[in-house]
């Protein structure tokens, strides 16, 4: 949903206006003369992305069935500290 306000009180309260973008995802129109001038909103890759966005894209990678291989060889491989003291 997009709020409509006036450029004179964008301009009186860019930094208001530019935490509620950055901060709540909103999106603004500002008008001069009541016809619609511009848009205020969050910028393409300003770190917005939602939790279904993120996994949404997670589901459209392909799977890697040498995965669970490469896992177990790591844990394999992996040995316990040496205790300084013994």
């Amino acid at each position: 949903m997009k709020t409509v306000i006036t450029a004179t009180d964008a301009a009186r309260h860019l930094g208001d206006y530019l935490a509620r973008v950055r901060f709540r995802n909103e999106h603004f129109v500002l008008t001069k003369n009541e016809k619609p001038v511009a848009e205020l909103s969050p910028a393409i890759g300003s770190g917005t992305a939602t939790w279904g966005d993120l996994c949404r894209a997670v589901k459209g990678l392909p799977l890697d069935p040498a995965f669970a291989d490469d896992l177990d060889a790591v844990n394999r491989s992996d040995k316990p500290l040496q205790n300084p003291w013994d």
